[in-house]
């Protein structure tokens, strides 16, 4: 739908209307009866008729209708196509930096911090096996090496995975990506 500077209009899933007052690109800025001045994309705005009048707060049965068509039409054609490189990217993601495993790690020696790093990795993995999830990545940043030397040594362990650096334009060389074989008995 194609919108100019002082059309009237309603927000699509609010119930909201306003005047059109700027537009750039996708984006229109609306002043609401309100006077406030929102930002929406096109998508989510829809021309104000006789039809579709909001009725205190509001839309008339006609104005849900149509506005209903539209974004069911813009959600159809919108869906995301997968690139064949993505698909083979890893299902699962692990971030063992300390502070996403614990509010705050005050208190913690570096042996307690490492301990439940590598505990977390291990109950992870050992998830992703029992869910036949094939890749999972451990980002583990650089720092000094040690808990990278650590994970290599769990994953060494087991007898049904392979382990490598990530993708070095996703990750950097702070992550390391562990492939699951999944017919081989896990001992």
């Amino acid at each position: 739908m194609i919108f100019e500077v002082g059309d009237k209009v309603l927000v699509l899933d609010e119930a909201m209307q306003g005047v059109v007052k700027r537009i750039v690109g996708n984006t229109i800025s609306i002043e609401t009866t309100d006077g406030f001045l929102l930002d929406f994309e096109s998508e989510e705005l829809v021309k104000q008729t006789s039809k579709n009048v909001i009725n205190k707060d509001m839309l008339s049965y006609a104005g849900i209708n149509s506005a209903k068509k539209e974004k069911e039409q813009s959600a159809k054609r919108k869906q995301p196509k997968t690139k064949p490189k993505e698909r083979f990217e890893p299902t699962m993601e692990v971030d063992l930096h300390i502070n996403q495993l614990v509010k705050s790690s005050r208190g913690m020696s570096n042996h307690d911090m490492l301990t439940l790093q590598l505990d977390t990795a291990k109950r992870q993995l050992d998830f992703a096996i029992s869910k036949r999830i094939q890749k999972i990545v451990f980002i583990h940043g650089v720092g000094e090496g040690v808990l990278k030397v650590e994970l290599e040594y769990l994953f060494g362990r087991y007898n049904n995975v392979k382990f490598y650096d990530a993708n070095y334009q996703k990750y950097g060389v702070g992550a390391t990506e562990v492939y699951i074989y999944q017919n081989v008995p896990n001992n």
